[in-house]
């Protein structure tokens, strides 16, 4: 499936992305405009930045599986 079909449903969660230079990314999708997708990345310690990645920049984006249930291990 064309990544280009999930993004609606996908806006508001968290997804991977997996760019066309082999590198990849994670973070919620916020929204995308003017041929751009825009995540919220974690930083470092409290701090998060706003990154822009234009479309011919991805190869596939997916949203995260949901957890398994798992016994607390605290």
């Amino acid at each position: 499936m064309n990544w280009h079909y999930k993004i609606d449903t996908l806006i508001n969660q968290p997804v991977g992305i997996s760019l066309s230079n082999g590198q990849g990314t994670s973070g919620i999708l916020c929204g995308v405009t003017n041929g751009q997708l825009h995540v919220i990345e974690y930083l470092y310690q409290a701090q998060f930045a706003l990154k822009k990645y234009d479309f011919y920049m991805i190869q596939d984006i997916n949203g995260f599986p949901p957890c398994q249930n798992q016994s607390r291990l605290y």
